[in-house]
């Protein structure tokens, strides 16, 4: 018997779908939980895909909210759904696939591949039969809605359409290569981004077809539908990946092809084929395949790197002050704390993001939604991947590659465009400049005395974009500066980076304190004789900073103090430093996650101020060992109930404990009178056993601190302690397993020969770490250095104590 709804309850749902399109909270919180109580009654979903299949009296947006908001409820709990229910949404989804409307097919799309996603092609095994029969449907309408469910179930369902036993996929990929050439430029274009989802993974059903697939491929190249020439450049970027040897012998034309599209009116297009000179600068043929095409390929990315017209509306270039308008909350990223104690892999040779200091975030490209400007317009569309990025990405791993061979081309772009008289243009020159200082910094090298003192004069332009970007590029260049005998350099670039710091405009201001955190580990004690101009700069831009760039500012002050060390340590230092960070820390609550870039600061600040920290200790352990306690009671209270109790942030705790740790090294002893005062021993106890690595990483580098500035305190833990340090020795968590074998060596130098008690709880472990192929170096020498039973302290150490050991 055919299901009918109730007219009344099926006006009652409408009611609450048009009601939910209300643009008051509360009407729309109100709508929310009757929804949530509908969902209680099994047929309640019955009427939902009963107004987006048949409900064509109401208008549109209503019968699409019906569906999207049936392909949430499919999504928490389609199991749950009765029989009856779930094959009568089946069948109404198939039989609206071809709905008129674009809309209602996009929905009826995607909530057939959230079914699939949820197990169900398995159990639904008319649909992709049925799905793939519609495709050879006379109307449009049918054929292009089988095509945008299909395109989606292969986006989600990839893996399960692979590996499926009936091998779907021998039928369905000849079927979408049938349709590259068919007269829509929709169905052509779903037709390539199905066939796109199982390039990387190389399927066999792609691979026995990849020949028809790239001739179909090639006869698309000049498509006039922007949206399949992206597909095409999209594909044509991953067959370098999976299957380049076949792109080989069209690699030429290919190249001129790429070029073409990089420089496409549609940005999208141009993106997409921009990617091609990334993957291609990661095989080896690139140096040989794109070496004739250099002059006609660096002069494309450096245009690609100007900004537009509406780049510059959306980024408000043309506001120069700033400085006083407040940041928007949904301007300031997330931030996650990043421990001290972390091991990281050296950095690939040339690979992006080098020259950016850790302590200012400086990211390559680097970013251009940076300001918060006037609170009114948003500007994310140009916080993600553009054209722009990605030619400078692209122009600074070709440099890599090519390295000095690649001068003169670029040199004669950049003489032009360096000293363009439209800023736009001068912009894109120190751009691509700063783009290719890693790959190219030999052959720069003759150019830097010349270019060096123009950089520093761009520093005064005025114009904020050249501001800003001209900051990220002294970075890029700054360790030649620093490396020459006397500061002829060194210093008038680190005065300007200063004033740039007081910029009266929010970017230049993010741009300069990133660039001075870069200078700042690069100079390290180079620093000291101007620390006094340093710091009542950084004073005085707590004072002008708005809340975004004060979490840069916070990164400067804690490089800084890593990068001069114990230099800080003086009395005029600690009164100007000091009184700013205590401020900020007095007005912080807990729970803000400000608090995260400040106590960063604090650590680096403690561990160089030493005993110059005493008359802040006390405050800033207590707060921190509060901080620990919270997180590990919230922790608890969740795992009890987590009905009743939200997860903890364990990004306070891991903050805390590093703070902690920097308190140790830099207190020594002093701080043992603090530990002994309070229940950190046992706080810790339980963190060392937490279920984040993260936790129990920077609980270990704590207990190795304190086990050398306060051993007495340790000592009567040991017991405990040492068979959770001997569960850690997990050589495949690198920075847990790292700081687990640091604090064992400090405890058996503490120990000496009653440390023989625990070798066997460690022994084993050691031995199978220093053995294991590919260990760090930093993890083998501690692994050496705590079977030794000594322990070298130093950052760098030798290789002395692994032969020690062995």
């Amino acid at each position: 018997m055919e299901w009918t709804p109730d007219p009344e309850a099926l006006g009652q749902i409408l009611n609450l779908l048009r009601e939910s399109q209300s643009a008051n909270t509360g009407v729309q919180q109100s709508v929310q939980q009757k929804l949530e109580e509908l969902n209680k009654f099994t047929d309640f979903n019955k009427y939902l895909i009963f107004v987006l299949t048949k409900l064509l009296s109401e208008d549109e947006p209503t019968r699409s909210l019906s569906g999207l908001i049936l392909k949430n409820n499919v999504k928490a709990h389609f199991h749950q759904f009765p029989p009856d229910v779930a094959q009568f949404i089946k069948m109404e989804c198939l039989c609206a696939v071809g709905d008129p409307s674009p809309l209602i097919r996009a929905t009826v799309g995607i909530l057939i591949t959230t079914i699939a996603s949820k197990g169900e092609l398995s159990s639904w095994p008319e649909l992709l039969p049925k799905l793939c029969e519609m495709l050879s449907a006379s109307d449009y309408n049918v054929c292009e809605g089988a095509f945008g469910a299909l395109q989606k179930i292969c986006e989600d369902s990839a893996e399960y359409l692979e590996k499926s036993p009936e091998q779907p996929l021998d039928a369905l990929i000849p079927k979408f290569l049938q349709f590259f050439k068919h007269s829509s430029s929709k169905i052509r274009s779903h037709a390539i981004a199905c066939v796109n989802q199982f390039i990387i993974s190389k399927t066999q059903a792609l691979m026995s077809n990849i020949d028809a697939f790239l001739e179909n491929l090639f006869h698309l190249a000049m498509d006039e539908d922007p949206d399949v020439r992206k597909n095409v450049c999209r594909a044509l970027v991953m067959l370098l990946d999976a299957h380049i040897n076949s792109l080989i012998p069209h690699m030429n034309n290919i190249i001129e092809y790429m070029m073409l599209r990089t420089q496409d009116n549609d940005d999208n297009v141009a993106l997409e084929a921009c990617e091609f000179w990334l993957s291609l600068a990661e095989h080896p043929i690139c140096k040989d395949a794109l070496r004739p095409h250099l002059p006609k390929l660096l002069p494309v990315l450096v245009r690609g790197m100007k900004y537009s017209e509406i780049d510059i509306i959306l980024l408000k270039g043309d506001v120069e002050e700033n400085e006083s308008v407040p940041d928007r909350n949904e301007d300031i990223k997330p931030r996650f704390h990043k421990s001290r104690h972390t091991i990281r892999h050296e950095p690939m040779e040339n690979g992006i993001g080098s020259g950016g200091a850790s302590g200012g975030g400086d990211d390559f490209p680097p970013d251009d939604d940076n300001d918060s400007d006037d609170g009114v317009e948003d500007d994310t569309s140009l916080s993600d991947w553009n054209l722009r990025k990605c030619s400078a990405a692209a122009l600074d791993v070709l440099a890599s590659v090519f390295r000095d061979d690649m001068l003169p081309v670029i040199l004669p772009i950049l003489k032009e465009t360096l000293f363009h008289s439209e800023w736009e243009i001068r912009e894109s020159g120190i751009l691509a400049l700063g783009a290719i200082a890693e790959g190219c910094m030999s052959g720069m090298t003759p150019h830097l005395p010349e270019l060096i003192p123009y950089l520093i004069n761009c520093l005064k332009d005025k114009k904020a974009l050249v501001r800003s970007i001209t900051c990220w590029t002294l970075s890029r260049y700054c360790h030649w500066a620093v490396v020459l005998p006397d500061h002829t350099y060194l210093k008038p670039l680190m005065y300007e980076l200063l004033k740039c710091i007081l910029d009266s405009n929010k970017r230049v201001q993010e741009a300069a304190c990133s660039a001075f955190a870069t200078l700042e580990e690069e100079a390290c004690t180079e620093l000291v004789q101007y620390l006094g101009d340093v710091l009542r700069t950084l004073v005085f831009a707590f004072k002008k900073y708005q809340a975004k760039n004060l979490l840069i500012l916070y990164d400067a002050i804690g490089t800084l103090a890593d990068s001069v060390g114990n230099f800080l340590n003086k009395e005029e230092y600690i009164q100007l430093l000091m009184p700013p960070l205590i401020e900020k820390w007095n007005i912080l609550k807990d729970e803000d996650k400000d608090l995260f870039p400040l106590l960063e600061c604090l650590s680096s600040v403690a561990t160089a101020l030493q005993t110059g920290f005493l008359p802040y200790c006390g405050p800033v352990y207590q707060r921190c060992v509060s901080l620990v306690e919270q997180t590990l009671n919230q922790t608890l209270a969740h795992a009890q109930n987590p009905e009743q109790f939200e997860a903890a942030d364990k990004d306070f705790m891991i903050v805390s404990l590093d703070l902690l740790s920097g308190l140790a090294e830099g207190l020594n002893g002093h701080i043992g009178d603090l530990v002994q005062n309070s229940n950190i021993m046992r706080l810790l106890y339980q963190a060392m056993q937490d279920a984040m690595a993260e936790v129990r990483q920077s609980s270990f580098a704590l207990l190795g601190d304190l086990t050398k500035a306060c051993f007495q305190h340790v000592a009567p833990c040991i017991p405990e302690f040492m068979p959770i340090l001997g569960q850690n020795l997990n050589p495949e968590l690198i920075s847990v397993c790292n700081n687990a074998t640091w604090a064992i060596g400090e405890i058996s130098v503490k120990l000496g020969t009653e440390m023989n008690a625990y070798v066997s709880i460690v022994l084993s472990d050691l031995i199978f770490i220093l053995n294991k192929p590919n260990t760090p170096k930093t993890l083998l020498e501690n692994t050496g250095a705590s079977r030794c039973g000594t322990f070298v302290t130093t950052k760098r150490r030798t290789l002395h104590s692994v032969v020690c050991a062995t």
